[in-house]
């Protein structure tokens, strides 16, 4: 699984014009899986994550978690983190999970994630032709791949 982590003041997603999910301050997360994907990846993901000191303490050092200041989440999903780009122009997709594998692994983030912090997370909707709009904090940007944990 890759994780690409923005710490956000606000973000939102949109679908057909409708405000699905929206968030103030936390984590705006897109989320791509791949074939080997498993629960012991989403098990160590939703702990790194909500545990990852990416907020400002009281003397202005990234020294706090989503735990510490209350902070919420948005997941959606997004398979073109897998993209690869090595041979031609147009991006291929083979390493992405096909749907029957990506939607509950998707699904399952989603409860481990909640589990993690205690309380609701939002979410898109898989599949969708989806909106995101957020305002990054800092900027603050991290990358996160499961395979790659050493």
């Amino acid at each position: 699984m890759i994780v690409v982590i923005q710490r956000v003041s606000e973000a939102s997603v949109k679908i057909e014009g409708e405000i699905k999910s929206q968030i103030g301050r936390g984590m705006m997360i897109l989320l791509g899986i791949e074939e080997a994907d498993g629960q012991e990846d989403i098990e160590w993901l939703s702990r790194k994550i909500v545990n990852l000191r990416i907020f400002p303490d009281e003397n202005e050092v990234m020294n706090k978690s989503l735990l510490d200041v209350g902070g919420d989440i948005l997941l959606i999903s997004q398979f073109t983190l897998h993209a690869s780009t090595k041979k031609g122009n147009r991006p291929s997709y083979i390493k992405a999970a096909k749907p029957d594998l990506s939607i509950p692994l998707y699904e399952q983030m989603i409860t481990a994630l909640e589990q993690e912090l205690g309380k609701s997370i939002g979410t898109g909707e898989f599949g969708a032709d989806m909106k995101v709009a957020l305002v990054n904090d800092g900027p603050v940007t991290i990358v996160i791949d499961s395979k790659n944990r050493v």
